[in-house]
């Protein structure tokens, strides 16, 4: 069996390896009739704020489950909040072939998805983004866009503006132009591309302040009554997502109510499903986080970890 800690996991990973991870996952999610993303599993430790989920599935080449957990006091003690483990189980035995930490790979892969699909979502050459959320996974957003799209300048919207200042300062120091938003309505109205990275469970911006043409990536809702968009949206923008079926159970389309067509990403990915139609047209991405992400990930780290011991080996 291939352990990986977390120590050596977040040397293995980079913003190229989660992208391409997370490309083939969606398209496997898409196209391998075998592929399947079964329920996230919610649950809770002795403490009920401190929660974790499972999230589980298979493909034709890849069966696993990844445990994410969210214990809060952890900040006091100078712990990371989130914390991560995937585990890849060997189809032909259902022994566990690989385990990985992946706490900080966890937030690579999630951003990738962010990066995936305003890769083919959002206009091309779009430059100016306004990002909800000052956290640690809205600084993995920032970077992985920044690596698909000419973003030239950055609005941060947050509700502790000393934390919303830091965050522009570290989006300085990796060469990003960032400053905080002085109204959120005027970060929407000008941006091209928005993101939310919190969790929320009431609506982050009014519908009619997203103008024609913003892309926009839901990365938040990951559970029953987390909500990040107004529902107001759903009836002007072209809706994209990881899973159709898990998005509407725990993502963000959880509360669209009108009748629209939700299309998988892998489909546009395979040039199956057209994605943006027009230059003035709205797209809505929704990212709860399948799986199969997870899987490919892992999948990917066991090869470069695989391939690293396998140089050091001849060093020596």
């Amino acid at each position: 069996m291939k352990y990986i800690p977390e120590e050596e996991s977040r040397l293995l990973i980079s913003h190229e390896i989660a992208y391409n991870a997370v490309k083939e996952s969606f398209i496997a999610a898409a196209v391998d009739e075998t592929s399947s993303i079964f329920p996230a599993v919610a649950a809770h430790a002795a403490r009920s704020n401190n929660i974790f989920t499972i999230k589980s599935g298979t493909t034709s080449s890849l069966s696993g489950l990844k445990v994410g957990s969210y214990w809060p006091d952890n900040t006091r003690k100078g712990e990371p909040n989130h914390n991560s483990t995937i585990l890849l189980i060997d189809q032909t035995n259902g022994r566990i072939s690989t385990v990985i930490e992946a706490g900080e790979v966890n937030a690579y892969r999630t951003a990738a998805a962010d990066a995936v699909a305003a890769s083919i979502l959002a206009v091309p050459g779009s430059s100016t983004l306004a990002i909800y959320g000052a956290g640690h996974q809205a600084l993995y957003e920032c970077l992985a866009l920044a690596r698909v799209l000419p973003i030239k300048q950055v609005y941060v919207v947050a509700r502790d503006t000393i934390e919303a200042q830091k965050f522009a300062y570290e989006l300085h120091k990796h060469d990003i132009n960032a400053i905080v938003a002085d109204s959120a309505k005027q970060a929407c109205m000008d941006a091209d591309i928005v993101v939310t990275a919190t969790p929320s469970e009431t609506p982050l911006f009014n519908a009619d302040w997203i103008k024609p043409g913003t892309h926009i990536s839901c990365m938040g809702a990951d559970a029953q009554g987390k909500q990040e968009i107004p529902p107001e949206l759903f009836s002007r923008a072209r809706l994209f997502c990881d899973s159709p079926a898990q998005s509407r159970r725990i993502g963000e389309f959880q509360h669209c109510k009108v009748s629209k067509e939700i299309y998988a990403i892998g489909h546009v990915l395979q040039r199956t499903v057209a994605g943006r139609q027009s230059k003035d047209q709205i797209t809505v991405f929704d990212s709860s986080g399948i799986a199969l992400q997870d899987l490919f990930i892992a999948e990917h780290l066991a090869r470069a970890w695989e391939s690293k011991a396998a140089c050091q080996v001849i060093t020596t």
